[in-house]
């Protein structure tokens, strides 16, 4: 353990949060978000514990920030991903289709963040001040307005209001399929002893895609039936 010093300007406070940001990105490459103890993160980064906590006030204000951070970074990369994927001369349907795969793809691709999200609503939010939940959920909002803006941009015949419900649906599917394609291991080893069961197991990508293509369909088929009763007015 190093001899702490305590960080005095707020360049050297910002280098003390990296610090200990980086030493908990790192254990997520190496286990899950449950496994992530701050006894253990104060160990890596050579901090007492007391001294994790001058800078963040609990192990999961860590990993929401750390949350926010994998999903801008997701966010930056999906643009170029889905644009390589989605026809744009393509009908609403085959569009929305190639949209909710490369979506699923994508977040496949990403199994930390994904471990983040299925995390962050009955884990990461029940230790954390409203101070940080205000940061943390304001911080989320910019990252979903950014993926609202590209839900519009290739599925351009939804509104709004569809393409803002189809994000928050798909972040939260996203969690749930994420926590049932990688169940507990004594409901992976009740899967391998009973044959029987193998039909229960779930592979997050092709559910997730599923689930996303039903539901961009859905909202097209009432967008349509909107606009056929005529526009608002």
């Amino acid at each position: 353990m190093t001899t702490f010093q305590r960080a005095r300007s707020e360049e050297q406070r910002a280098a003390r949060r990296r610090m200990i940001l980086d030493g908990a990105a790192a254990m997520l490459a190496e286990m899950p978000v449950a496994q992530v103890s701050l006894n253990e993160l104060s160990r890596r980064v050579g901090l007492a514990k007391s001294n994790v906590l001058r800078y963040f006030e609990s192990r999961e204000d860590v990993l929401l920030e750390l949350l926010n951070t994998a999903a801008r970074e997701w966010l930056a990369d999906f643009a170029d991903e889905v644009a390589g994927v989605v026809d744009a001369g393509a009908g609403p349907s085959e569009r929305s289709a190639q949209f909710a795969g490369a979506l699923a793809a994508s977040l496949a691709a990403r199994p930390i963040l994904c471990d983040l999200i299925s995390a962050q609503s009955a884990v990461l939010e029940h230790n954390v001040s409203p101070q940080v939940v205000v940061k943390y959920k304001r911080a989320a909002g910019q990252t979903i307005a950014v993926l609202v803006r590209l839900v519009l941009e290739h599925v351009r015949e939804l509104g709004e209001r569809d393409a803002e419900w189809f994000t928050t649906a798909s972040i939260m599917m996203a969690g749930a399929a994420w926590t049932h394609a990688n169940p507990a291991s004594a409901v992976e080893a009740a899967y391998a002893a009973d044959p029987a069961l193998a039909s229960m197991r779930v592979d997050f990508a092709d559910t997730l895609r599923d689930v996303l293509e039903v539901l961009l369909a859905g909202l097209l088929a009432r967008a349509r039936a909107r606009w056929a009763e005529g526009p608002p007015g």
